[in-house]
Parts: structure tokens; C-alpha cells; sequence
């Protein structure tokens, strides 16, 4: 099994190779591939030296996956060429989450939907993937009408830029800055570039991605996305109406279910789910699980994950490990 690391370097990019380690994914050649200008430079994986590549020699060396980090314009022009040598591409872009020839996938979700012809896999925003893993089993037994859901962004999630513009201020210390405004000791209403219609992009992939993961527009979701100064995690405060009418107890029976989360809903114990405890952990938290109690059929919940793994490197490593289990590379 001969995989890829397209964007090797990067935030994301490094995640996915600790990943690969920690859940010994079946390798037997890895392809560390980057941008020119760190092409030769040497990468450590798993105490052997590896020399960082570029975009053709990785696609003449035909890995069997290439999972891409890279940011969409790389994704638009190179997955295609890997996917036409028939390498099977999971994207962690935008540039392919929409495109309706291509399968959006969270794979406690949807990754029965792949088969050999799937050739360019999206994995979705990191913000969607924590939400619609809550939500799948809960829109199941009492089916959404609409959700509202407000983000709380760490820095990370910008890049690395991002985090040294919030270390630098933490030090009182002069620096580039990757916000319009300081971040420390701040919250900026600013997750992507803004739109025509007044949300940012970050917003729109909040609220159009779960309808197609789901395949399923019965539903709506509005968004409000927000930066936070936090380094790692995002959290989200979600509202969700349905139109069958649902018990607390069941509700959190049913999370604590299902795979990949874990429910820390205690108020007489202050538990409850936080950014710092998510760091560096693969499982969605979901906490603060009540009651809306000024409309029928509607909870709250408390969401938060670790937006560098299962909101980005973990979800796609975990696609790849379906495709290989199911042989469908």
C-alpha cells in the first residue's frame, strides 16, 4: 500500500502523518510530497528519514492513495491528474466538497457510499464533520427541521500564521499579523472571507455541507462562525429542532452510543465538554445536552472537537482505512 502525503509540511499535513503512526495504517511505501520550495528537505516518519518530493514525481511514482492538505487551488489542479493515473485522491480542501459528482464523506456516516469509481474523495469542513456526527444519530430517530449552530474557532484552524499572530500577542511581542484585528483577549465574527449575501464561506459550508452528507434537504441549517483565542478545538453551540418530539434520557443514551463520541454532560460536576481537553484527541465531546425551552421539539448541545484531527488529518486517514478494509483501492 503505497500512499501520498500531499502538503507533508503543513499543520494538517503533520497531523496526518502522526496519525498514520498512531493507528498503524498499512503502509508500505510513503510518499512525503510538498511545495518546490521544500523540495529535498528531509521529513522523520516513524524514526526513517524521508526526502520531501514534488507534486510529478509523486504522481509518476503512482501511489495507491494520495491524501491532499495542500488548499483547494492545488487539489483543483492536481487531483484530477491523479485521479485520470487511477490513484485514489481524499481531499481536505474545499474544492471538491460540493461538486456534485463527488462524495462528501464522515465515515461513521456515509462511507458505505464508496465504491472503486470514487476517485476524488471530499472530506468535509472541520466544523461540519464535529456537528454531523452528532446530529446523525439524533436526525435518524426524530428528524431535523433546522439547526442553528454558533462556532467557536481556535487559531489553528487559520494556520500556522494564525498561531504565532495569538502567541505573539500572548508575549506582548510585534509580529505579522494573519487577522485584520488582534485575536488575543478578542473574538472575531470572521471565519473566511465574507460573501454577497453577509455570511462568511466558513458559514455556507456549515450550512450546505450536512445536507449533502445526509442526502437529504428536508432540513436547514443557518451559521454564525466565530474565532476565539483559543490555540486548538473548535467548540459549537447548536440548536436543533426536530419534528418529533424527543427525551433528554434517550438523547444522551444515543450519543454515548454511538461511535466516535463521547458525552461529558454533568452540570453537577461542572463536565462538560472544552477545547483543552479535546487537544489531540480523535472522538467528538458533546455536553450542555437540554432543552430548549421556549420551542417545541428543540435541544441544545455543546459540540467540540480537535479541528486539526478528527476535523481534518483523522477523518480523511480514516477514509482511507475504509477504502483499503473494503478493497476498494
Amino acid at each position: 500500500m503505497k500512499v501520498a502525503v500531499v502538503g507533508a509540511t503543513g499543520m494538517v499535513g503533520e497531523v496526518m502523518l502522526k496519525v498514520l503512526a498512531e493507528r498503524n495504517f498499512p503502509l508500505t511505501e510513503l510518499l512525503l510530497v510538498a511545495s518546490e520550495r521544500s523540495v529535498g528537505k528531509k521529513l522523520m516518519f516513524q524514526g526513517k528519514e524521508h526526502t520531501l518530493i514534488g507534486l510529478q514525481t509523486a504522481l509518476e511514482a503512482k501511489p495507491d492513495i494520495a491524501v491532499f492538505s495542500a488548499g483547494g487551488d492545488t487539489s483543483l489542479e492536481w487531483a484530477p491528474k491523479f485521479a485520470s493515473a487511477g490513484i485514489t485522491v481524499i481531499d481536505n480542501s474545499s474544492a471538491w466538497r460540493m461538486d456534485p459528482s463527488k462524495k462528501l464523506i464522515v465515515p461513521e456516516i456515509n462511507a458505505n457510499e464508496l465504491t472503486k469509481e470514487d476517485k476524488i474523495i471530499a472530506s468535509p469542513n472541520c466544523s461540519t464533520i464535529q456537528m454531523v456526527l452528532a446530529l446523525s444519530p439524533l436526525h435518524k430517530k426524530y428528524k431535523m427541521k433546522r439547526v442553528v449552530v454558533s462556532t467557536y474557532q481556535s487559531v489553528s484552524g487559520t494556520g500556522v500564521k494564525a498561531v504565532q499572530q495569538l502567541e505573539n500577542e500572548i508575549a506582548g511581542v510585534q509580529g505579522e499579523m494573519a487577522y485584520p484585528y488582534p485575536i488575543g483577549k478578542n473574538a472575531l465574527p470572521h471565519c473566511d472571507v465574507f460573501l454577497e449575501n453577509g455570511y462568511t464561506k466558513e458559514e455556507m459550508k456549515l450550512a450546505q455541507e450536512p445536507l449533502k452528507i445526509f442526502n437529504d434537504n428536508s432540513f436547514s441549517v443557518t451559521a454564525t462562525a466565530v474565532r476565539i483565542p483559543t490555540s486548538g478545538g473548535h467548540s459549537e453551540s447548536v440548536n436543533v429542532e426536530f419534528e418529533n418530539d424527543f427525551d433528554l434520557s434517550e438523547v444522551r443514551k444515543m450519543l454515548s452510543e454511538t461511535k466516535g463520541i463521547i458525552v461529558q454532560d454533568n452540570p453537577d460536576t461542572n463536565t462538560y465538554p472544552m477545547p483543552i481537553y479535546a487537544n489531540e484527541k480523535d472522538e467528538v465531546f458533546v455536553g450542555r445536552i437540554r432543552r430548549d425551552e421556549t420551542q417545541a421539539n428543540t435541544l441544545n448541545m455543546w459540540i467540540v472537537a480537535d479541528n486539526l484531527r478528527k476535523g481534518a488529518a483523522t477523518n480523511v486517514i480514516q477514509i482511507a482505512e475504509y477504502l483499503v478494509e473494503n478493497s476498494l483501492v
